[in-house]
């Protein structure tokens, strides 16, 4: 075998696997994320969550570390879609 050859399968053996992130677990982690935000500045998620969803007004989610951009990143209909299935418990 060659150097190069050798070079060759030396890498692809210290290749690390990538894990795709799901659109599932990509919301979940908004979610989350923003939950963290709206409890840090003093507000009730599930209160805002609801405003939110029922209205569509951004201003129901806080701006700290991001969260209104975070979940304006979101459809409406993915979120509510991801909720439901957690609630209901189906894959």
């Amino acid at each position: 075998m060659n150097n190069q050859q050798n070079r060759s399968n030396e890498a692809s053996r210290s290749t690390q696997e990538f894990r795709q992130i799901t659109k599932e677990t990509a919301i979940r982690t908004i979610v989350n994320t923003v939950c963290d935000a709206l409890r840090e500045k003093g507000y009730d998620p599930i209160n805002q969550f609801i405003g939110y969803l029922c209205t569509e007004d951004p201003t129901y989610i806080t701006s700290h570390n991001k969260a209104r951009t975070l979940i304006s990143s979101v459809e409406r209909d993915d979120l509510l879609r991801e909720l439901l299935k957690s609630y209901l418990d189906i894959e």
